[in-house]
This record gives C-alpha cells, structure tokens and sequence, in this order.
C-alpha cells in the first residue's frame, strides 16, 4: 500500500509541475507577444472601400503589421475607425501620416504609413493614450475621386439646358452662314483671284521701290565724301567769319560803349528837333503850293482886273 501512494503523490506531483511549467510558457509567449507588437488607431475621413481586417499596413513599402479591426465611428458615420497592430520597433514619429493606397492594379488595398523625419519625436512621446492616434492624408484615390467629381459637376455645368439651346444656336448660324458662302461662291473666286492680282503689283511695286532706294542710296553715298568735304569748308568759313567779327567787336569795344552811352543819350533829342524841322518844312511846302508870289513877296496877290 506504501509503494501505491508514493507512485500516486509522484505522479501528482508531475502533473501539478507540468500544469506550472505549461502556464509559465503562456505566460511568457503572451507576455513576449505583447512586448512586440503595439496598438494604433487611424481615423479615416474617406471611404475605404476593398480595406478589410487583417489588410498590410506598410511604412514605407515594408510590412509593418495589419489591420486589427475596422468599425464606423459611433458618432459621425462618415468617419472609418481602424486599428494596427503594428511590430514595436516600428519607428512610428509624430509626423507619420497613414494613407489608403492600391500596390498594384489587381490588388487589394493596404494602409501605408509615410513621413517620420528622423527629427520628429516618437507619436507614443506625444500622444500618452492607451492607443495612439496616426493622423491621415488623403490617399491617390481620394484625389482621384474628388477630381473626377468636380469633372462631372462641370461637366454637368458646360452641358446644361441653356448651354446646349446656346450651342444649337451657334451651329445654326455657322449653318446659315456656310450656305451663304455657298451661294456666293463665283464672287468669292473673283475676290480671290483680284487679291492674287493685287498681291503681284504689290509686288512689282515694292521691288521697283526697293531698286529706287537702292540707287538713292548708293547716290548718296558717293556724294557723301564732297558734301562733307563742303560742310567742314563751310564751317570753317563760319568759324572765321566768328572770330573776325569777335576781333572788331573787341577792337571797337570803346566806341560802342560810347555810343551806347553818349551817343543813345543824345539821339533823343535830335530826333526831336528833326521832327519839329520836317513839321516846319511841311508847312513852308503847303504854303509854297497855295501862294508862292505872296509868300515870296511878303504881299497878297494882284487882284485880277474885271472890265466893266
């Protein structure tokens, strides 16, 4: 009965043992797993339409983990809620921005994380949370979408009702006016042929012109060399005559300024007295006209004898 007991408490003793040491190795591998991965959310503000729970996440087109879960957000729906689970060591700055992209034409789309200078602090250092928040950027769909919108809305503005009546309009008048051509058509011809003839004598005439330009300036510039011989002639001659007239002013300088002195001076009163002598010599003249004997004589004039 001794020997049944201790194999019994042995055996016991192994399991209980076994029981420890398999519970220490979970605890380990969780402890080790948790250690090495680590939680962030992402908060889109667009459609992710084809993202799904367990799509890549990349930094930088390396995997980086995946995508945990993906929900609405409970207050505004048009908010997409998504969480990574992302290797620790995964250097995760504070300027890391997450966006959705397509790594290939046929693929799924995946979560790739871009930025992080090597400056940046680590998000977990600014944001405290249990669960640190990776802001977005909009993704090349995003931008595709939103340009093909804005396309579509002007589209829809280019081809309204009153744009298309407008175009009608328009297509009616080229219409109208092609017909109108049509119709006038020998005239255009005419037209054409009067403006070919035109062009022609413009022609002839600008070559005419040019050959007479031609020749004028080729006569100008043989008379050149003699007109400028006679123009520096000429302004010697001026030069001299200059410096001659210089010299006799300068000779004559007292004279002048007597005269300009004295001689002004006294040619006032000159000019007086021969004004009063030809107002005497007019009366003497006016005189001499009505009655020379009498003048002359100092008496009046024989009176005429009348017989009676």
């Amino acid at each position: 009965m001794e020997t049944k007991a201790n194999y019994v408490l042995i055996g016991a003793f192994t399991i209980v043992v076994t029981l420890m040491l398999l519970l220490f190795a979970l605890w380990a591998a969780k402890y080790s797993s948790e250690k090495s991965w680590r939680e962030y959310a992402v908060i889109f503000n667009e459609p992710v339409t084809g993202l799904s729970e367990g799509s890549s996440v990349q930094y930088n087109g390396i995997s980086v983990g995946t995508v945990e879960t993906l929900r609405l957000a409970p207050d505004d729906p048009r908010r997409v809620l998504a969480r990574l689970r992302l290797q620790a060591d995964a250097p995760v700055k504070a300027d890391t921005r997450a966006k959705i992209t397509m790594p290939s034409l046929t693929g799924s789309p995946i979560i790739q994380l871009t930025g992080g200078s090597p400056g940046s602090p680590a998000l977990t250092d600014v944001d405290r949370s249990e669960i640190p928040v990776i802001r977005t950027e909009a993704s090349a769909l995003q931008n595709i979408s939103d340009t093909a919108n804005r396309l579509v809305a002007r589209m829809d503005q280019v081809l309204s009702e009153e744009n298309v009546k407008r175009v009608s309009t328009t297509l009616a008048n080229i219409e109208s006016l092609t017909g109108s051509i049509a119709d006038q058509r020998e005239d255009l011809r005419a037209l054409i042929v009067n403006a070919r003839q035109s062009s022609e004598q413009l022609e002839a005439t600008l070559r005419s012109a040019n050959g007479a330009v031609t020749d004028i300036d080729r006569e100008v510039v043989q008379k050149l060399p003699a007109l400028m011989a006679k123009l520096d002639s000429t302004l010697g001659k001026l030069d001299s005559a200059a410096a001659g007239a210089n010299g006799i002013v300068n000779e004559n300088r007292a004279a002048i300024s007597s005269f300009a002195n004295d001689g002004l001076a006294q040619l006032g009163p000159t000019l007086g007295e021969l004004r009063s002598l030809v107002r005497d010599l007019r009366r003497v003249s006016d005189r001499l006209e009505g009655g020379p004997a009498g003048y002359l004589l100092g008496r009046d004039a024989p009176k005429e004898f009348e017989p009676q």
